[in-house]
């Protein structure tokens, strides 16, 4: 009687086995799912990405205000009829006059 319970559980161990650990078991499966997963959100973020894409493109072909705006910002050009003043950013430091102004706040 022995022999034959320990026959059917190694006949039951034997059909687990390919459910658990095979090719297509459950913890490829799970692994699977995880990856899914992960490019799920990846695919979102991108989605996310394209779509701003999408708008700025849409916008560039509609509009001369946004592509004034890149101008400006990007390439720093100005139009004929304005006045352009380029101020040094470390100017205060080289004039006397305002690093004295700057060390004695009093006078």
């Amino acid at each position: 009687m022995r022999l034959l319970a320990f026959i059917f559980a190694a006949l039951i161990l034997a059909l687990q086995y390919p459910m658990w650990l095979g090719k297509g078991g459950w913890l490829r499966v799970r692994e699977l799912d995880r990856q899914v997963e992960a490019q799920k959100h990846v695919n979102a973020e991108l989605k996310t990405r394209n779509a701003v894409l999408d708008a700025e493109v849409r916008d560039l072909k509609q509009g001369l205000e946004a592509i004034e705006e890149r101008a400006r910002s990007e390439l720093g050009m100005i139009r004929h009829d304005e006045v352009f003043f380029q101020l040094p950013q470390d100017a205060a430091a080289r004039t006397p006059a305002a690093s004295e102004r700057s060390a004695n706040p009093s006078r």
